[in-house]
């Protein structure tokens, strides 16, 4: 067990076929911390997300205890029409929920409760930089058999979306080439990456917030120059003008305000 105790959150909508795996996945990560609270944030579905929630949170049901221990948020505001919206506005509550109750908690982990999430958990790299790996980073996502996320990924010279260049494909060879030469236990610095599974240090990272607009101003103009460089001429126009993925502007925040250090693992947890 790791010294320290941990927010587990994660966001629902439609998830009802991945559920029960991604819970199971969930209590192995809760079994490494002294304490936990899983925080759900659930937007209106189809199917029976909302019934499975509900179950997970009464097997997890303790009277004596003065905390729940699975909490769930369900929204009731319209929903928005881009996808990522919604998504970010959720993350939101998650934290707004951790400002609230458990900003005392050393670490908080979003994790994506859908398909991404159901291997079964690999628990070693996670114990490893949680103990003699612990200093390394501030934030760390993880590598997966193929590294699916590169809309979130940002890691110079790729410093920008990809959704907002014609060539946005490179930034996967790119970053397949660097874990593919990275020694193991050995961490790759990165302004942006997720890949369905982040632990952060709360102090770090409480103070942000997941914005999914498209935040030029949280990125040193002189990167776009260099990105432009190896990926052609950013667009801003049309839908891209509306959206970006909503992580890289709460990665950049901590960046920016509180020097945070956030890292890729070359080991898959998933």
């Amino acid at each position: 067990m790791v010294k320290g105790k941990c927010c587990i959150c994660g966001t629902v909508k439609d998830c009802g076929p991945y559920l029960e795996k991604v819970f199971q996945n969930i209590e192995r990560i809760r079994s490494l911390f002294s304490d936990s609270v899983v925080i759900l944030s659930y937007d209106n579905s189809s199917d029976n997300s909302l019934e499975l929630l509900k179950k997970y949170q009464a097997e997890n049901m303790d009277m004596y205890l003065e905390q729940d221990k699975v909490i769930i948020h369900i929204n009731t505001d319209p929903m928005s029409e881009l996808r990522v919206h919604n998504i970010a506005k959720a993350r939101n509550k998650c934290l707004d929920i951790i400002r609230s109750n458990f900003v005392s908690y050393d670490y908080f982990i979003m994790i994506d409760c859908d398909l991404v999430s159901t291997p079964d958990v690999n628990l070693e790299p996670l114990k490893h930089y949680l103990t003699d790996g612990l200093n390394d980073w501030d934030g760390l996502t993880f590598n997966k058999q193929n590294y699916y996320d590169l809309w979130a990924l940002s890691k110079f010279p790729y410093s920008y979306s990809c959704m907002h260049f014609k060539d946005w494909k490179a930034w996967g060879p790119f970053i397949e080439n660097i874990i593919r030469n990275t020694p193991p236990k050995t961490l790759i610095p990165c302004m942006s990456s997720f890949n369905g599974f982040g632990i952060y240090k709360t102090n770090k990272y409480i103070n942000c917030f997941y914005d999914p607009t498209l935040r030029l101003d949280l990125i040193p103009k002189h990167l776009l120059a260099a990105n432009e460089k190896v990926a052609g001429p950013i667009y801003t126009q049309g839908k891209a003008a509306l959206v970006d993925c909503e992580h890289r502007s709460f990665h950049l925040m901590a960046i920016n305000q509180n020097g945070a250090r956030l890292r890729i693992a070359p080991e898959i947890v998933f």
